[in-house]
């Protein structure tokens, strides 16, 4: 299992920490544990590639190409002349 320090952490919030702690029953180590698995708990998995997420919203339209990836490129403006 992986180890974290934090440094600098005011002392106000190490009391309330261990204030918290004990109402809950548990160590102050493993308040904390919890706290940290609750807050990412409800994280968004990455997104898919945005040309992925294009060609799935369109298939149904009969899209077949390839919508290329653009990562890392300048963005560049539309060109709407016609």
């Amino acid at each position: 299992m992986a180890q974290l320090v934090v440094r600098n952490l005011d002392d106000d919030v190490k009391s309330k920490l261990q204030r918290r702690a004990r109402l809950h029953g548990r160590s102050t180590e493993e308040e904390v544990r919890d706290i940290l698995r609750n807050a990412v708990k409800g994280e968004p998995r990455a997104a898919a590639p945005l040309g992925s997420r294009l060609a799935g919203r369109f298939a149904r339209l009969g899209l077949k190409q390839e919508i290329p990836e653009l990562r890392g490129q300048p963005a560049r403006p539309a060109d709407i002349t016609t």
